[in-house]
């Protein structure tokens, strides 16, 4: 848990505080906005939580803190907090919480439904989140959607005896033995329901998931600003190529979906027709240079060649 000593300048007085081990991966803002905000490089309490509702988010979020930044100066039963992940989202789609730093906070989602779960992208393999798995099924495939939010894959296979599916443009020696390897740039169908969709560009072989036409999974490909209250992709943490990750964005308007549930950065949920538009209008800032690149928005690792 978190340092009192280290308690960032920011945090409002109060129980809950944030220290300066923080990464600024956003993962408490996601999981308890109403305490958590964003500060220059880090986040920060900005209001205490009041009533059980307020207090139980909180208590998730020092839960899914990938590097425990989040502290508390009294003391807290944290089990129904380590109990409510994965989170439900809707229609059966949960986030996982339990952020691993090696993924630097990346956000990771359970699909459950009948005909097999999908885990997407790997969370920290913790006790708690497993089991939680488990008893919702455990997991079918392990959908990867790029090369940076891996984090504790091999465990979650060893676990579940899932299949891993990852980009093969995007294999490293650490995920040399991934079961299913997509290649090219076309769709692929995992069923009537899940579309693989590749978008290279932050990475080579970035790859999106597209859910019963309305979620869209898209990895550190794009996200929700909610500063400027619109769809957003970065040219600063792009890894591969921007022109391609430009296009990659372009050819996303062709597809319907409501949700945008990213890997880095907020999620969001539009009608479709909406969210069509707001796609097309990151492709075109994207094209025109006018994007804009918000200080302090950090995703992933250090850059890597292809």
């Amino acid at each position: 848990m978190a340092a009192f000593a280290q308690r960032l300048a920011a945090n409002v007085p109060g129980d809950f505080f944030v220290d300066s081990t923080c990464i600024d991966c956003g993962t408490c803002r996601q999981v308890a906005p109403a305490s958590f905000a964003e500060g220059s490089d880090w986040s920060f309490v900005h209001h205490q939580p009041a009533g059980e509702a307020e207090v139980h988010r909180a208590r998730m979020a020092l839960v899914a803190c990938p590097v425990a930044a989040i502290g508390v100066g009294s003391r807290h039963a944290f089990g129904a907090a380590r109990a409510a992940f994965p989170d439900p989202i809707e229609d059966g789609v949960h986030y996982c919480g339990y952020a691993a730093e090696s993924s630097y906070g990346a956000r990771s989602y359970l699909i459950v439904r009948p005909r097999g779960n999908i885990l997407v992208d790997s969370p920290r393999y913790a006790t708690p989140v497993v089991e939680r798995i488990d008893a919702l099924g455990g997991v079918r495939w392990m959908f990867l959607t790029h090369r940076d939010d891996v984090a504790d894959h091999k465990r979650f296979h060893s676990r579940f005896r899932c299949d891993r599916i990852l980009h093969r443009a995007d294999l490293e020696p650490d995920t040399r033995g991934v079961e299913i390897q997509l290649e090219g740039e076309a769709p692929v169908a995992l069923d009537d329901e899940a579309l693989l969709v590749p978008v290279p560009g932050h990475t080579p072989g970035s790859t999106g998931l597209l859910y019963r036409g309305r979620f869209l999974f898209s990895g550190d490909h794009a996200w929700w600003d909610p500063q400027r209250g619109r769809v957003h992709a970065s040219k600063s943490v792009c890894w591969y190529d921007w022109r391609k990750q430009t296009e990659s964005m372009a050819r996303l308007a062709s597809l319907r979906f409501e949700w945008l549930l990213p890997g880095h950065g907020t999620r969001c949920r539009l009608p479709a027709e909406q969210m069509c538009k707001e796609i097309e209008r990151c492709a075109a800032r994207m094209r025109r240079g006018t994007n804009g690149d918000r200080p302090g928005m950090q995703i992933g690792t250090t850059p890597r060649t292809a």
